[in-house]
């Protein structure tokens, strides 16, 4: 697969079912990680889609991205207001990445709407964890997945987001 083909895949159509109210068990699940300044948790555009471009094209380059595209996490999780941390699902060790390894028990939610409405979200999940008896490990311990990039998003005329909590 040549380098134009590569840039003009996208996003893989998102089944909701799929994901919603599910528990995962991720035992060393591994990632290769970047990390991003945020103001106030939003982060600088152009640098999201550059480290994405970046650690997609280490774990392509490797071989270590997932066959099944709809398998493939691009997680983020603030563990501060001024910096985010971006994930993504890989194979195995990718050489010239930050490879790190998950583990633990995590409960999704499938969500849709703008990103200024994750706090609503967050507060939504506490309440659904509250009465299946669970709670979040630690304040940090929430990662979101969007499902479709910008322009996936109006192609397929949808926002949806994964809010994945560790309990």
């Amino acid at each position: 697969m040549n380098k134009k083909t590569t840039k003009n895949e996208c996003c893989p159509e998102f089944n909701p079912k799929k994901w919603d109210e599910k528990t995962f068990d991720w035992n060393n699940k591994q990632f290769v990680k970047e990390t991003i300044p945020t103001l106030f948790h939003i982060p600088f555009p152009p640098m999201i889609g550059k480290k994405i471009t970046k650690m997609m094209e280490l774990a392509t380059g490797a071989s270590k991205i997932d066959a099944k595209k709809d398998e493939v996490l691009v997680l983020f999780q603030d563990p501060s207001a001024f910096k985010s941390n971006i994930y993504i699902s890989v194979t195995g060790n990718v050489a010239g990445a930050n490879n790190v390894k998950i583990s633990g028990t995590f409960i999704a939610k499938v969500y849709e709407g703008p990103y200024n409405a994750i706090p609503k979200f967050v507060k939504d999940m506490n309440v659904y964890l509250q009465k299946t008896g669970k709670k979040v490990a630690k304040n940090d311990e929430y990662y979101i997945h969007y499902a479709y990039c910008p322009k996936c998003e109006k192609k397929y005329g949808h926002h949806y987001m994964i809010l994945f909590a560790k309990v």
